[in-house]
């Protein structure tokens, strides 16, 4: 037992080692003094967003870029609260930006697509850029986007998205520790030049790129992954002209989840898109992560038998949280630069998290905005 446990744990070591790698080939972007050029289309899908949507709307109101030079197109997912009123009083307060609101159609198992995908045929000019209701744009966040534009030759571009966290909260420290897991994932993934993930909060790309690739056609069925399988579709398609944009003026912010429930429907929401990858990294990443945090909960078990000793399942362990520490160290200090919290009581829950999530995506449903979700 002691050999296989030991087998399952160095394969996912030598995995998150080449991961540690690829974030240090990924460079950090600086921003400088070029004229503005890039004409962007930001579109923001939302739902019920009545105390979130004011605050992004103020801070697309304080971006550092010309007014004449970026749109805004939001498309209204069926809200039942004041979402619309309070963007229509934004608007009476801020006429002089160019804004658009769309009531989605659904078409597909998704509404999230739809919605895009009914604001795409309107963009004036060739840049989309989305982002989620409940961010926070940092002043430069257009402005860097122009400036990689300007110097690369690049379709789409993905960004870093990070949490507003209270300081002692374990629930949201613990998703603070867990997104930036998966930005440190997704960093070193595009350093190996295996991209295959992305996070809508953040993303843009050419609205040619979108309609060269048929758009969602093909995953229109999953619920979730606007962003990833579009990021994977390219990939496979143009892989030279999709990179990742890792650039402090460039990160948003956005809110944790306030309650356990909530979280766990929005990690099930996210892996259940995974056995719908075309990433073959991606399937392999998701098998490894998944088999080393169940045999470190079977360890427990074995260990508590007398199978196993408590000794080598803990330094098994040890060896996996020294790797993890590492990747979060390196992603953590290009994100917020702000201590990491909670890190062993993270490291310990982690397992059981991770495989509670994993095998409820493969057979449950979740809720979504007030809507049930077959995973």
């Amino acid at each position: 037992m002691i050999v296989f446990l030991t087998l399952v744990v160095l394969i996912y070591l030598a995995t998150i080692a080449q991961l540690i790698y690829g974030f240090g080939k990924i460079k950090t972007f600086h921003t400088t003094e070029m004229q503005p050029k890039t004409f962007f289309a930001i579109v923001v899908p939302f739902r019920n967003e009545s105390d979130n949507l004011p605050l992004l709307l103020d801070s697309i109101k304080n971006l550092n870029y010309p007014e004449d030079l970026f749109e805004i197109i939001l498309v209204d997912d069926f809200s039942k609260d004041d979402s619309v009123r309070k963007f229509y009083h934004w608007r009476m307060e801020n006429g002089k930006f160019q804004t658009t609101l769309l009531e989605n159609i659904r078409l597909s198992d998704s509404p999230k697509k739809d919605a895009i995908a009914r604001a795409i045929p309107i963009i004036k000019k060739d840049w989309v850029v989305t982002t989620d209701a409940d961010c926070i744009l940092p002043n430069d966040w257009l402005l860097t986007l122009d400036n990689y534009i300007q110097r690369y030759d690049v379709a789409m571009i993905v960004g870093s998205v990070a949490y507003i966290c209270r300081r002692y909260s374990f629930l949201h420290q613990f998703q603070r520790l867990d997104l930036s897991s998966l930005q440190g994932t997704t960093i070193g993934s595009f350093g190996m030049g295996l991209g295959f993930m992305c996070n809508g909060a953040n993303f843009a790309y050419r609205k040619s790129l979108f309609e060269k690739l048929n758009g969602f056609k093909g995953n229109d069925k999953t619920a979730s992954g606007d962003d990833v399988f579009l990021v994977q579709k390219a990939m496979r398609e143009f892989p030279e002209q999709v990179h990742y944009l890792k650039a402090k003026t460039n990160v948003v912010h956005t809110k944790p989840t306030d309650s356990w429930a909530s979280l766990f429907h929005q990690r099930v929401r996210w892996a259940s898109k995974t056995s719908s990858y075309q990433s073959i990294f991606a399937k392999d990443l998701a098998v490894i992560v998944f088999a080393t945090n169940f045999v470190l909960i079977l360890g427990m078990i074995c260990a508590a038998a007398g199978l196993v000793a408590w000794l080598h399942l803990g330094l098994l362990f040890l060896a996996k949280c020294l790797t993890d520490v590492l990747l979060l160290y390196k992603t953590n200090r290009f994100l917020a630069r702000k201590r990491l919290r909670f890190v062993i009581a993270g490291s310990l829950f982690y397992p059981f998290f991770c495989v509670a999530v994993a095998l409820f995506a493969l057979g449950g449903s979740y809720q979504w905005k007030g809507r049930k979700f077959k995973s």
